[in-house]
């Protein structure tokens, strides 16, 4: 079925719009951040004399080395163990057949519905009894245990889709279960492990609540919950505001252009398939 030159025009329109309301913020808290310190900034003003120091200002105010080192701590702590624990988990409920795999699949769909705002005090207090509130593991084992379910349900839509004959092919081999899923399956699903793990770094990246709540210590935290301490600390003084906001923002922007492929792969590699 042929487009008709309305609907091509219309979809550009809505794509400059979509692109437009997306861009507009960025642009303005990046020249918000090119002002003088200490003033208030009106709009989308250029400044007169860019203040480009106000990056190095804002990194070096809010001790943000030992914040970046937290936070790729909290990082290696729960995105390969959350990668691992979910790729095996969706193999075993999304290619084999195991007891109960109805009732597991139930139980991890009503884990994607359990907002993190209505678990955080009894998550303090677990991690309290435990001794390791103002440390990393405070942050990291409630990330892997929230991120859990939709890790599972990533990975089981995707070993769904796997052809039973490359199975049936390697049992006839001789190949044991654990060849089946380490030498077959896991080479043939790099792409849905590589957007997970991707999703995975941002959103560990990001996470505000658990950061605040269970870790007083800035420099513990990842770099989004130290955005609280540095905002408090510079809360009236937008340019070094946004410079550090910018500068927080930077390392998942990089993460997202960098890998952006593998993501976009895994999203339509269903699609393909269907």
């Amino acid at each position: 079925m042929k487009t008709s030159a309305v609907e091509v025009w219309s979809g550009r329109l809505l794509l400059i719009v979509v692109m437009a309301l997306t861009i507009i913020p960025f642009i303005s808290l990046f020249v918000t951040a090119l002002h003088a310190p200490g003033t208030y900034p009106a709009g989308l003003s250029w400044p007169d004399e860019p203040h480009w120091d106000n990056f190095a200002l804002a990194f070096q105010s809010a001790d943000m080395l030992k914040m970046l080192g937290s936070s790729m701590l909290i990082e290696l702590g729960v995105v390969p163990v959350s990668l691992l624990v979910a790729t095996l988990a969706g193999f075993a409920l999304g290619h084999l057949k195991v007891p109960f795999s109805r009732t597991l699949f139930v139980v991890f769909v009503l884990g994607l519905t359990l907002p993190i705002e209505g678990i955080i005090v009894p998550i303090y207090y677990q991690i309290r009894s435990y001794g390791l509130l103002n440390t990393q593991w405070a942050i990291v084992l409630p990330l892997i245990g929230l991120f859990m379910p939709f890790a599972v349900m990533w990975m089981r839509a995707h070993f769904v889709n796997m052809p039973h004959e490359l199975t049936e092919a390697a049992r006839t081999d001789g190949a044991t279960t654990w060849q089946l899923f380490w030498r077959i399956h896991v080479p043939l699903s790099g792409p849905a492990i590589s957007s997970l793990a991707i999703l995975l770094f941002l959103w560990t990246w990001n996470q505000f609540l658990l950061a605040i709540v269970l870790v007083d210590d800035p420099t513990k935290r990842t770099m989004a919950g130290a955005l609280g301490a540095f905002q408090g600390q510079w809360g009236t003084d937008i340019p070094l505001l946004c410079a550090g906001s910018i500068l927080i923002l930077l390392p998942t922007l990089i993460v997202f252009l960098v890998f952006q492929r593998q993501f976009v792969a895994a999203l339509l590699q269903g699609a393909v398939k269907g």
